[in-house]
């Protein structure tokens, strides 16, 4: 009997909760997908400087009101995208084999690990998707970052609301755009061990706190 090859995984799958204590240090040491908008100068939000401090010192970002129903929401939306297409998902948090610093918290990875799906259950989000037929452009980098991760050539952007239509939209690797981000990652990371490894630290360690996955 001939056994099938064995496909060596570029990541591998770590098993903590997210949002707990563990993941929030593991978060910490790593440059996570939510954080790609940042490094890449597109999250309208978020300046490098303040990631930077929340990497070097702890100073984590809270989850307000629409973060946390966000986060409240996605079981929800998972189950519903599931039934359209008839794969179970489950959230995974994945670290690169080959780039420490490389990770990911996924929303949903398939059993069988051949699609991945991000989802956003924002009103801003959805109104926006459904308007233009695009993800909204603070979150290419998002993406982008998952799909270096997974080695994926597509991820499902799901965008949900109760009581409204699933919006599901299949995003394409762009290897361009991967190879700049892993070069902008890169530096900022460079910079991120410079100021711990500074003698006098500019920002202090602290406990991490909640923040947008």
């Amino acid at each position: 009997m001939v056994r099938p090859a064995r496909v060596e995984l570029p990541y591998t799958i770590i098993r903590l909760d997210q949002r707990s204590a563990e993941w929030h240090r593991w978060r910490l040491d790593g440059i996570g997908a939510s954080d790609a908008p940042t490094v890449m100068g597109e999250n309208p939000w978020r300046s490098r400087a303040a990631l930077l401090a929340e990497k070097v010192g702890g100073e984590g970002q809270y989850e307000n009101g629409a973060m946390s129903r966000g986060v409240s929401l996605e079981p929800a939306a998972r189950r519903h995208f599931e039934r359209l297409i008839g794969l179970p998902f489950r959230p995974l948090c994945l670290q690169s084999t080959t780039t420490d610093w490389l990770r990911a918290s996924l929303d949903g990875l398939s059993a069988d690990g051949t699609r991945v799906i991000e989802i956003k259950c924002g009103q801003a989000a959805y109104r926006t998707t459904a308007a233009t037929g695009q993800p909204p452009g603070y979150y290419i980098g998002q993406l982008q970052h998952i799909l270096a991760v997974t080695g994926l050539e597509a991820i499902d952007f799901v965008c949900y609301q109760p009581r409204q239509p699933l919006l599901h939209l299949p995003v394409p690797r762009d290897e361009e755009y991967i190879a700049s981000l892993l070069v902008a990652e890169s530096l900022f990371w460079e910079q991120v061990l410079a100021e711990r490894a500074r003698p006098t630290p500019r920002f202090r360690r602290q406990s991490p706190g909640r923040r947008k996955p």
